[in-house]
C-alpha cells in the first residue's frame, strides 16, 4: 500500500491526466485533472486508501477536493459510489466543488446514496 502522505499522479494515452494529494488541514484528497477510465485505477486507489483512513483512524467525515478537476465519467461516479456503499452509516464523504457532472450521475444513478454529499461550486 502507498503511503497516505504520498502524491500519485498518472497519465493515460488518451491525453487525460489525474493528480491527486493528500489535504493538509483535513482528511482526504485533492484532485486535479480528469477521473476517466484511464486514470480510474489511480482514483480507485485513493478512495481505497481514503476508506482505509476513516476506518483505522475512525474519522467522520473526509473531504475530497475536486475544484481542479475537469471532467469526471461513469467509471469515476461509479468508484465513488462503491467506495461510499462499503462506509458505515454514520461516515461521509464530502465532495467539494466537483463538476457538474459527478452530481447529476450520483443523483441519476445513486440517489439514495447518503453518505456523499456534495458541496456545489
Amino acid at each position: 500500500m502507498r503511503r497516505a502522505d504520498a502524491s500519485a499522479s498518472v497519465a493515460a494515452s488518451s491525453g487525460s491526466e489525474l493528480r491527486l494529494r493528500p489535504l493538509r488541514d483535513r482528511a482526504g484528497w485533492r484532485a486535479v485533472g480528469e477521473i476517466t477510465s484511464a486514470t480510474c485505477p489511480a482514483w480507485e486507489r485513493a478512495l481505497e486508501e481514503l476508506s482505509l483512513r476513516m476506518t483505522l483512524r475512525e474519522e467522520i467525515v473526509c473531504h475530497l477536493e475536486m475544484s481542479a478537476v475537469t471532467f469526471v465519467d461513469v467509471a469515476g461516479a461509479s468508484a465513488l459510489a462503491v467506495a461510499a456503499q462499503g462506509l458505515s452509516p454514520e461516515r461521509r464523504i464530502v465532495v467539494e466543488r466537483p463538476p457538474a457532472a459527478l452530481p447529476r450521475l450520483l443523483e441519476m444513478f445513486w440517489p439514495d446514496l447518503s453518505v456523499i454529499e456534495v458541496v456545489a461550486r
